[in-house]
């Protein structure tokens, strides 16, 4: 069976979050997509260290969606770069047949 895929992002703000999250969802492209308000960073840019409040989206799709989703993602992000860090991860059987289920994924021989 294909693996999940867990992606890791930030966004400026919660509402921008849930917009971009709610359209990949309807896309088929993740499951779900978690919104964490309250982060704040202290990162490298462009030679200098900034600091900033964000919010984390965690998106939960499959392995196979990975480019088309890191693709989509792109296209709406307000950052000119932003973080998309993709993690396969293992899944019980139900959470996987969910992923597979909402995503478009065909379930692979048990």
């Amino acid at each position: 069976m294909e693996r999940g895929l867990l992606v890791y992002t930030t966004f400026p703000d919660a509402e921008t979050a849930l917009a971009v999250g709610e359209a990949l969802v309807r896309e088929g492209l993740a499951a779900c997509v978690n919104v964490l308000p309250g982060m704040r960073s202290v990162y490298a840019w462009k030679g200098a260290v900034e600091r900033g409040e964000e919010v984390v989206a965690l998106l939960k799709s499959r392995e196979g969606l990975a480019e088309r989703l890191g693709a989509a993602l792109k296209a709406r992000h307000p950052y000119e770069t932003p973080i998309v860090l993709h993690w396969p991860v293992g899944a019980d059987a139900g959470t996987a047949a969910w992923l597979l289920a909402e995503t478009g994924g065909a379930p692979g021989p048990a």
